[in-house]
């Protein structure tokens, strides 16, 4: 826009006038002459006409800019609120002893502020957290929620959520690893670090791993006001990351324990998901999406996946249901919206049950 206002605005300036007719051989030495005596004065006017365009597009860029402000001041203003943390925590399905977990912590450590900002005594509480538990018991998203409450009674300035695992933070060379740690912790600083599957850190004969775990361990120790690591991994792995190392005994002595969902919160899930995307399942549907929910469940029992598994029964289902739907000619609402019996067939578990019965 601002090339083609600068053009038009040249164009006025500049144009090339239309010539008139000479009117003989004694207006030459005239005109001559005359152009002599103004040549100074048509590179002033010239030089003044430049000027002029350039003002007139530096205004318009400043009220496009105004305007650009104004449309995102608008946009800000139509943000919704941040929702409230210990709100969100309440509305996650099922996890309910980790809910009071997290509600016992954040008591605690809000009391134990509020005695030390009255000058009272208050108690040492670590809070850097060992989660524990199967994949899908959601400990990223319980990790996040306790960033925010963290920064909500004002023991983190930031309360934003960092998530790594050993690949985001081990360098293929000695010396390497230390300044890939550090950046991640940088990240994190005013918040929480989040290490997932955190006993990979720590295998036999690891320098990488352990120039990790050093590099983490010398961060909580100089910035204990304003950081905060959570390590999350399986129940037993984890149990034996954290005693193998004193540094992180020491610094690490609060679990949470994430149970697997029951077959009942499964199922919540799966309409929670079909919920989101406007997705509905036939009422004769329904047993059989709880019958492949539990046969998938029993099927794998030491490491099932829990909520990730059902997210990816939801894609292969809908999946199927595109599959079916784009045959039809000039598809409705309905039919875009409806999971029936067809978008479960080949499923892995229902063939098996249907077998049986």
């Amino acid at each position: 826009m601002s090339k083609d206002l600068l053009g038009s605005l040249y164009g006025d300036f500049f144009s090339t006038p239309v010539s008139m007719p000479s009117a003989g051989k004694e207006n030459v030495k005239k005109e001559d002459s005359a152009k002599e005596a103004v040549s100074d004065k048509t590179v002033e006017d010239k030089v003044d006409a430049m000027k002029n365009a350039q003002n007139a597009l530096d205004e318009a860029k400043a009220l496009f800019a105004a305007d650009g402000n104004l449309n995102s001041s608008e946009e800000k203003k139509d943000e919704e609120p941040e929702e409230d943390p210990m709100e969100a925590l309440e509305k996650l399905i099922g996890l309910g002893s980790i809910k009071d977990d997290v509600k016992e912590l954040t008591a605690f450590v809000k009391v134990q502020k509020a005695r030390q900002e009255q000058g009272l005594k208050s108690v040492p509480v670590s809070l850097h957290l060992v989660f524990t538990g199967n994949p899908g018991t959601g400990k990223t998203t319980v990790a996040r929620i306790i960033a925010k409450i963290y920064k909500q009674i004002g023991v983190l300035s930031k309360g934003q959520l960092v998530e790594v695992d050993r690949s985001g933070l081990v360098a293929g060379y000695v010396g390497q690893t230390a300044i890939k740690t550090t950046e991640q912790i940088k990240k994190a600083m005013g918040g929480v670090l989040f290490i997932d599957e955190a006993y990979a850190l720590s295998q036999k004969d690891d320098a990488f791993g352990q120039e990790a775990i050093d590099t983490i361990l010398k961060a909580m120790e100089d910035n204990r006001k304003d950081f905060v690591v959570i390590v999350a991994g399986y129940t037993e792995p984890m149990k034996k990351f954290i005693e193998s190392n004193p540094g992180l005994k020491s610094r690490f002595n609060k679990y949470i324990e994430f149970p697997d969902y029951s077959v009942d919160e499964l199922e919540e899930i799966f309409y929670m998901n079909c919920n989101k995307y406007d997705y509905k399942v036939e009422e004769d549907v329904k047993h059989q999406i709880r019958a492949l929910i539990t046969s998938r469940k029993m099927g794998s029992i030491d490491n099932f996946a829990n909520a990730r598994e059902i997210r990816n029964l939801f894609e292969e289902i809908i999946t199927n249901q595109a599959k079916r739907v784009s045959t039809l000619k000039a598809p409705s609402n309905e039919d875009m919206m409806t999971i029936c019996l067809d978008d479960l067939k080949e499923l892995s578990g229902l063939e098996k049950k249907e077998a049986e019965e």
